[in-house]
């Protein structure tokens, strides 16, 4: 699998089973970590969560949830500035990809998740942060409003053929090559190799479309 990732991703659920150490030790396989535990509190407490996980070498990319404030953004990002040239990269997580309108009218969020995506994007870009996590459907819209250097890690990933059903609890999905034509720099791929008969040839096949996509002939 090494062969066929650019990274891995550990999320909340591995890291609050095994800590740092699972950090460490799929990290010492080589492509990297991106360090996906979603921080979302006070500024202070989040500064210093962010400040700890960059001490961990292995991590490439961090990420906080955007709707947590400003303030709390700016935080992270100055805990980051204090760890020099290679330190992570931090991400704002925009609109979850299991959620449609009605999911964010219920928690008293209006208007449509594209637009506030876009909005949250926009404000993620003002606070410093490198880039956000973004479901496919925004990819575009979020990469015309924030330029080529501003990162737009993609999940909801579901590839072209086989891999999970699409009436999964991700709600706004497209397929690699319509994530990678529409501007995305990373794809989050998780259930559509962990779920399979075969993980490495789903992974190969994956990156197969994402080639096609890249390259067309």
């Amino acid at each position: 699998m090494v062969g066929l990732v650019g990274m891995f991703k550990i999320n909340i659920h591995l890291f609050t089973a095994e800590g740092p150490d699972a950090v460490r030790k799929i990290g010492a396989l080589g492509p990297g970590i991106f360090l996906d535990l979603k921080y979302h509190d006070i500024p202070n407490t989040v500064a210093g969560a962010i400040s700890a996980a960059a001490d961990l070498r292995e991590v490439r990319l961090l990420d906080l949830h955007t709707t947590g404030s400003q303030a709390m953004m700016r935080a992270g990002m100055q805990a980051l500035a204090q760890k020099g040239a290679n330190r992570p990269k931090l991400l704002g997580i925009t609109i979850l990809t299991s959620l449609e309108q009605q999911d964010l009218r219920h928690v008293g969020i209006s208007g449509a998740p594209g637009t506030r995506a876009l909005s949250l994007a926009r404000l993620a870009k003002r606070c410093g942060l490198d880039g956000v996590v973004a479901s496919p459907k925004e990819v575009r819209r979020i990469r015309r409003a924030s330029g080529r250097d501003f990162l737009i890690v993609v999940p909801g990933i579901r590839p072209a053929q086989g891999g999970p059903s699409r009436t999964d609890d991700q709600a706004r999905t497209a397929t690699p090559a319509e994530a990678i034509r529409a501007g995305a720099d990373y794809l989050v791929v998780g259930r559509p190799i962990t779920a399979a008969a075969d993980p490495p040839g789903a992974a190969r096949a994956i990156t197969e479309e994402i080639a096609v996509a890249v390259y067309p002939s």
